[in-house]
C-alpha cells in the first residue's frame, strides 16, 4: 500500500520535492467544529407513538479504515464479518413516549453498540437492528413493551447484498446468513493458470469506467464465497427454517399478504467489465419454504445497455409487489430496446400479475416516456410516474388499476422548482406498506415550496376528481420547517422539523389551522461558535442575463466598515435545459448552518468571506448541447460571484481562492486553465482528462467519438501549459466513483509539473470518492487552510487586474 504522498512544486527554485510526514492537524478553529458532537438521527414509530433517537458514530480512525477491504464486482466487502466495508453505525439507541415526551433507555443492548438497518416492525411493537461485530454480523430485537434488546438467532448474517426484512405479520423475519461450515477461501495463487481473455464478437458493449471490478478468476471464487447466503425465515418466538442455500440472493421481497417471496439470484456468467448489479439474474416467485412457485424471467448480463441518459435494458426491469393487494406483481418493460435514439410512440409499459400467476400478466398503463415509479393507492388509484431526462420532462398519470382508465395530473418541467406540486404523501397499510394517504378522496402533498424568496415547504391537500389544492400549512420566515409526517390525519396534526440560522434542526408538533408548537426535541447547538455568523443568500447575474446565487457566510464580529475580506468560493456545475430553470434560487437564507467535512464553512472562523453553492449554471436550451459553451459558460457564472462578492464591499477581488470536490474539482481546474479570476485552487477527488470516461459523463450523453472536439475542450488536462494559477489536488487513493480513477490527478498532476506551475499533490491512503478517516478529513482541512492562507490570504505575488483573460 502507498504512503501518504505529497508532492510540492517549487517554482521558485525550478524543482519539485517529495515529503513524507504525518498526518497534520488544522488550526483548532477548524478542528473544533469538526470534532463537535453530532445531533441525533430520529425514527418515527408506523403508529407515532414512539420516536427512536439515534446517537451517530464519529469518524472512523486510518487504523479501522486500513483492516482489510474485498474490491470486488464493484463491491466493498469486510471479509471478516460478511458485510459492507466503511460503513458508518447508530452508537446509541434511546426511544421517546410521544404521549408524554418521556425519554426511556432501552437495556441489553449490546456494548459497543454498532447498529445499522434499524426498522421497526409493521405492527411498532417490536424494532429489528443488525449489530456489526469485528468478525461476524448479529440480528438483534428490541420489544418496545419492555425495552428489552435481544440477539433474535445464532445464525451470522451476511450483508453484502442480503441483510433482512420483516414480514408483514411482525412475527416473522427473512435474512440472509452466511452458509454454515464454509471452508476457508483458497488463497489466490502466485503463477497464473494462464492469460485473462475478453473478447467480443460484433456486439455493442458500451460502459463507463467502473472501478472495483472482477479481474481474474480468483476474483470470481471470492465473489461467490462472499456474496453467498442461506436465505431463512425466522419467526421472532424461536423456530427458524432455511428457504434456500448458498444463492446470491440480491433481492428477496415478501408479499404484502407474507405468503411469496420475490426471489432475485445472481446467475453466471460474470463480468470483468460491469458491477455486480449488472450480472444475470433470475426473478422467480417462491413460496416460505422456497418452493418455486413461478419463474418470472431471466435478465442475461447487462453489458450491451445504449449510451445516453434515458437507456436501459430491453427486459424487463424494476420488478416489485403491488402494495395495496396481498400478492400481485408488477415490473415495466422497454418497448424501444431500451435505446433512447430509436423512434417510438411508446416507450415503456408496465404489466401486473396477479397470483397464482396463470395465464398472461395483464397492461397497467403504456407510456410516451420512460417509467419512473408508481405510488399505489386503493382498487381505484394509482399513481404511474414517467421521465425524460434530455427534456427535464416528467408526467404523472392517475391510473385506475381496476380499468386502466387514466388521467394526467401533473405535466411538468422538472427543473422548474417554483412549480414544483410537491411528493404525495403515503401511509402504512394493513400489510405495512407505504400507500397514497386518500380520504375522502383527496391526497395530500408536501414540497420544498421553492420560490424567489428561498424555499417555503408546504402541505397541500388535493381533491382526486377536480384535482384543485388547498393549502394546509407552510413554513414562514424567519424560519426553515418541513413537514415529517401526520400523527393523526383526522385531527390534522403533524410532526415538523423546525430550524433558523441559529437554532439546531428540532422537531414539534402542529395541528392544521393552529399556529401552536409543541416541541418533541431539544437538540443543543452542535456549534455556538457559529453563532454569530452572517449568512445571506446572494442574488445576482450572469452577463448573458442568467440568474445565479450563492450563499455567503461572513465571520463573526465583521463589519464592512473592517474592509473587504479574502474570499472562498465553492461549487459544483450542474446542467439546464433552460436559463429560467437554471436562474431560480436553491435553498432558503434561514436554514440552520450545517456543517460537512468536505464544506467551506469552515473557512469563515479563519477570516474569509465564504461563497457556498455558487451557482455554476451550463444552460443549453432547445436542441442546444450545454458543454459545448461548457467554459465560456463556467468562466462567466465565476466572474459574477466574484464582481458582485466586491460590489458589496465584502470581497477583495485580488484574494479569492476556488475549489470544489468531484465534478467541482474538474470546474476549478477548468477556471484556473481559462481564466485569472482567483489567486489559487482547491480541487478534491476530480477527474480532468475526458478522453478516459469516452463514454458519457455527467450529463454528457455523446461519446467522445461523436463530440471529441467537445471532450478536448472540457478537459482541463488538455491545457496544462496554461495553467499558472497554484493548485491544490488531494485524492483518495482507492477512490470508487465511476470515472474518477486517481490516475486521473496523477497525471494532470505531472503534465503542470511538466510546464512548471504551481502544485501539490497529496494522496489519502485507503480513502475512497468521500472520505472517512478522521485522521484523513482533520489533515484535508490542513492541507486547504494552509493553501488558502499561503496563496490566497497572504500572497506574495502583485494583485492582477480583476478583468478576465480567457486563455485560449
Amino acid at each position: 500500500m502507498k504512503k501518504i504522498l505529497y508532492l510540492l512544486i517549487l517554482t521558485a527554485y525550478g524543482a519539485f520535492a517529495q515529503e513524507n510526514l504525518g498526518y497534520q492537524r488544522p488550526p483548532e478553529e477548524i478542528a473544533k467544529l469538526l470534532e463537535a458532537p453530532l445531533t441525533p438521527f430520529v425514527s418515527f414509530s408506523p403508529d407515532k407513538q414512539w420516536l427512536l433517537l439515534l446517537d451517530r458514530s464519529d469518524f472512523p480512525t486510518i487504523e479501522q479504515l486500513s483492516r482489510p477491504e474485498l474490491r470486488i464486482g464493484g463491491l466493498r466487502i469486510n471479509p471478516q464479518n460478511f458485510g459492507p466495508s466503511r460503513s458508518s453505525y447508530t452508537i446509541g439507541l434511546k426511544v421517546k413516549r410521544l404521549s408524554d415526551n418521556e425519554e426511556l433507555a432501552i437495556k441489553n443492548l449490546p456494548d459497543p453498540l454498532l447498529a445499522s438497518s434499524i426498522s421497526y416492525s409493521p405492527d411498532s411493537k417490536k424494532i429489528a437492528f443488525l449489530q456489526n461485530n469485528p468478525d461476524k454480523i448479529e440480528l438483534w430485537l428490541i420489544d418496545v413493551a419492555t425495552l428489552t434488546a435481544s440477539k433474535l438467532t445464532e445464525r451470522k448474517i451476511n450483508n453484502v447484498m442480503g441483510g433482512y426484512t420483516w414480514l408483514s405479520d411482525s412475527q416473522q423475519i427473512l435474512f440472509a446468513a452466511v452458509p454454515e461450515n464454509m471452508k476457508p477461501l483458497a488463497e489466490k495463487s502466485r503463477v497464473p493458470s494462464g492469460p485473462i481473455v475478453e473478447e467480443n464478437l460484433g456486439k455493442k458493449a458500451p460502459s463507463r469506467t467502473y472501478q472495483d471490478l472482477l479481474k481474474n478468476p480468483h476474483d470470481e471464487a471470492a465473489f461467490d464465497y462472499y456474496t453467498q447466503s442461506d436465505l431463512i425465515l425466522k419467526n421472532i418466538s424461536g423456530a427458524e427454517k432455511v428457504v434456500n442455500t448458498k444463492s446470491i440472493n440480491t433481492g428477496f421481497t415478501p408479499s404484502p399478504d407474507g405468503k411469496l417471496i420475490l426471489s432475485e439470484i445472481i446467475q453466471k456468467p460474470y463480468s470483468y467489465l460491469v458491477p455486480a448489479y449488472l450480472f444475470p439474474t433470475t426473478v422467480s416467485v417462491i413460496d416460505l419454504n422456497g418452493k418455486l412457485v413461478k419463474e418470472i424471467t431471466k435478465i442475461p448480463l447487462l453489458d450491451y445497455i445504449p449510451t445516453g441518459n434515458n437507456a436501459t435494458q430491453k427486459e424487463p426491469r424494476a420488478h416489485n409487489w403491488r402494495a395495496d393487494k396481498p400478492a400481485t406483481l408488477v415490473w415495466a418493460q422497454a418497448q424501444d430496446g431500451g435505446d433512447p435514439k430509436a423512434k417510438a410512440d411508446i416507450r415503456d409499459k408496465v404489466f401486473t400479475w396477479d397470483y397464482p400467476f396463470s395465464g398472461g400478466a395483464k397492461e397497467l398503463i403504456s407510456l410516451p416516456l420512460r417509467y419512473s415509479r408508481i405510488a399505489w393507492g386503493n382498487d381505484n388509484v394509482a399513481w404511474v410516474y414517467e421521465r425524460w431526462t434530455n427534456e427535464r420532462k416528467e408526467r404523472v398519470y392517475q391510473v385506475n388499476p381496476a380499468t386502466g382508465v387514466k388521467k394526467v395530473v401533473f405535466d411538468r418541467n422538472y427543473e422548474d422548482g417554483y412549480n414544483d406540486p410537491g411528493n404525495v404523501l403515503t401511509s402504512a397499510n394493513q400489510y405495512g406498506r407505504n400507500v397514497m394517504l386518500i380520504q375522502n378522496n383527496t391526497v395530500y402533498l408536501t414540497g420544498a415550496g421553492s420560490s424567489p424568496a428561498g424555499d417555503l415547504p408546504f402541505l397541500d391537500k388535493m381533491d382526486l376528481n377536480t384535482m384543485r389544492k388547498t393549502r394546509q400549512w407552510q413554513c414562514a420566515a424567519p424560519y426553515y420547517e418541513t413537514f415529517i409526517t401526520f400523527i393523526d390525519t383526522k385531527k390534522g396534526t403533524f410532526v415538523t422539523s423546525r430550524e433558523s440560522n441559529t437554532e439546531n434542526p428540532n422537531y414539534y408538533t402542529r395541528t392544521v389551522g393552529s399556529t401552536k408548537l409543541t416541541p418533541i426535541t431539544s437538540f443543543a447547538h452542535p456549534y455556538p461558535q457559529l453563532k454569530d455568523v452572517k449568512k445571506q443568500v446572494l442574488k445576482y447575474k450572469r452577463a448573458d442575463g442568467v440568474e445565479l446565487t450563492a450563499d455567503l457566510y461572513l465571520p463573526p464580529g465583521y463589519k464592512k466598515e473592517d474592509g473587504p475580506l479574502p474570499g472562498f468560493v465553492w461549487a459544483y456545475p450542474r446542467e439546464f435545459k433552460s436559463a429560467d430553470a437554471a436562474g431560480q434560487v436553491k435553498g432558503s437564507p434561514y436554514t440552520f448552518t450545517r456543517l460537512s467535512w468536505g464544506g467551506p464553512i469552515y473557512w469563515v472562523m479563519r477570516g474569509y468571506a465564504v461563497f457556498d453553492n455558487a451557482s455554476m449554471p451550463i444552460v443549453g436550451e432547445g436542441d442546444k448541447e450545454s458543454n459545448d459553451t461548457y467554459i465560456p459558460q463556467l468562466v462567466a457564472s465565476a466572474k459574477a460571484v466574484v464582481d458582485y462578492g466586491a460590489s458589496l464591499g465584502v470581497l477583495d477581488p485580488n484574494r479569492v481562492g476556488v475549489g470544489g470536490h468531484s465534478y467541482g474539482a474538474f470546474m476549478t481546474a477548468n477556471l484556473l486553465a481559462h481564466s485569472d479570476i482567483f489567486k489559487a485552487g482547491i480541487a478534491r477527488s476530480g477527474a480532468y482528462n475526458r478522453t478516459l470516461t469516452p463514454f458519457g459523463f455527467q450529463a454528457e450523453e455523446r461519446t467522445y467519438w461523436q463530440a471529441p472536439e467537445v471532450y478536448y475542450q472540457m478537459s482541463p488536462f488538455s491545457y496544462a501549459d496554461k495553467l499558472k494559477e497554484p493548485i491544490l489536488f488531494i485524492h483518495g487513493e482507492a477512490d470508487n466513483n465511476s470515472g474518477t480513477f486517481p490516475i486521473q490527478t496523477e497525471r494532470f498532476y505531472n503534465a503542470i509539473k511538466g510546464h512548471g506551475g504551481t502544485s501539490r499533490y497529496v494522496v489519502l491512503p485507503y480513502e475512497s470518492h468521500g472520505y472517512a478517516a478522521k485522521e484523513s478529513i482533520l489533515h484535508t482541512l490542513w492541507e486547504m487552510d494552509t493553501w488558502l492562507e499561503t496563496y490566497v490570504k497572504n500572497p506574495k505575488e502583485k494583485p492582477k487586474d480583476t478583468k478576465v483573460n480567457m486563455k485560449y
